[in-house]
């Protein structure tokens, strides 16, 4: 029995993910380039044609239907159909990428940030199927978010909005990325909890792990490990990452109401360590209205499908 397919894409600065995907979430086939082997564009377009186009083959060979095809990119603007200036990837400026897509496979394509493709693909097939108002957290080597209010996700006006992790959490703090100092992200990320981890370590004698180890050797990983089997200094950097999330979801929190926040992402792979104490905190600095209101929860996608099912769900939310 034929079905409508769709096709997602993320790309992300080392390699660049795809798939087809069905209506119900199953990833029928999928497989992957590297991204920054291919500087120039032209060449990255031709290695993608070539990946995708024997999976095209085959669901078309099967009576079966592709409806579009979904992008999830660092700086994805949904209405102009570009990626911007993206920091991590090979190619510079202002690309014009859905325009490049179509004329390669001749299908329909929306694109988005990385972080909205998550939230949307939540929605779809996660932890916020039927929820109209959430807010997706992604906590990874920085902090994204993606933005739903009554069903839709917050663009702005020009595409970008949503960028939570460059709200300032403390004037004159660390060197963002972005080129500012003290946003969210670089306190609370797998890179930030590192941070906080060095920053200890110089300014406490208190014995710990890693006191003793390589700078390569202290990860978001190895911090939430050491928490868990009870390095005090491992657990008060967790505690200092939950409560700065915390604070920073209280006030999201003031803006659009959500039924719940999820998060998503390596450091959130930490679960109850950092969910409990960053609810705590959540619930203590809220509005009374919003009190125990919130739900904070973890993803339901499977991390190393996710970035194709974010990016596959753009195709469902297409017009006809």
């Amino acid at each position: 029995m034929s079905q409508p397919l769709a096709v997602g894409i993320d790309i992300g600065g080392t390699n660049t993910v795809f798939g087809i995907v069905d209506r119900r979430g199953n990833i029928l086939s999928q497989g992957s380039i590297k991204t920054k082997d291919h500087q120039d564009l032209s060449l990255y377009m031709d290695a993608l044609h070539q990946g995708i186009a024997p999976f095209l083959d085959r669901v078309n060979g099967n009576g079966n239907k592709i409806k579009g095809i979904g992008i999830g990119a660092p700086n994805g603007n949904h209405y102009q159909g570009t990626i911007e200036f993206a920091p991590n990837l090979p190619w510079k400026g202002v690309i014009p990428l859905t325009n490049l897509v179509q004329e390669q496979f001749n299908l329909p394509v929306e694109i988005t940030n990385d972080a909205n493709a998550a939230a949307i693909g939540e929605m779809t097939y996660g932890a916020a199927r039927g929820m109209k108002d959430f807010i997706m957290i992604t906590l990874g080597t920085g902090l994204g978010s993606g933005i739903v209010i009554n069903g839709q996700l917050v663009y702005g006006h020009d595409g970008f909005a949503g960028e939570l992790g460059h709200v300032i959490v403390k004037e004159e703090g660390r060197l963002c990325g972005c080129g500012r100092y003290g946003c969210l992200e670089t306190y609370v990320s797998a890179t930030g909890i590192v941070r906080t981890m060095h920053e200890l370590l110089k300014e406490k004698e208190t014995d710990s792990v890693f006191r003793n180890s390589n700078s390569d050797d202290i990860t978001s990983k190895s911090i939430c490990d050491a928490a868990l089997e009870g390095d005090q200094l491992s657990k008060e950097a967790v505690d200092i990452t939950a409560r700065i999330l915390g604070k920073a979801l209280a006030n999201y929190i003031a803006f659009s109401a959500p039924e719940a926040i999820i998060l998503f992402g390596g450091l959130a792979r930490a679960g109850d360590l950092l969910i409990n104490p960053t609810r705590k905190y959540m619930n203590e600095n809220v509005l009374q209205i919003w009190k125990d209101k919130v739900k904070l929860i973890n993803s339901e996608l499977k991390e190393s499908d996710a970035a194709i099912l974010g990016a596959s769900a753009l195709v469902w939310e297409m017009k006809e």
